[in-house]
């Protein structure tokens, strides 16, 4: 049964650095935008979200302003 449960591991980590090289691929010039746009905010940064996407956005607020960029989750 452990060699069922190590090849299921292997799928899910070959799924995964697929999806990773696809986000490696579409990186372009929006992303310098929004990074630029995060280093140079001179106020607060206001993040946003619903159902999950909120659960996330709320831990990037809290990650920017344990970095030094206060921000505020709404």
């Amino acid at each position: 049964m452990t060699g069922a449960f190590q090849d299921t591991g292997r799928r899910v980590i070959r799924i995964e650095a697929e999806a990773l090289n696809r986000l490696e691929s579409s990186l372009n010039g929006s992303f310098d935008r929004a990074v630029e746009l995060l280093l140079n905010a001179t106020g607060r940064v206001i993040v946003s979200g619903m159902g999950k996407s909120g659960h996330i956005a709320r831990k990037i607020a809290a990650t920017l302003a344990s970095t030094g960029t206060p921000a505020h989750f709404v």
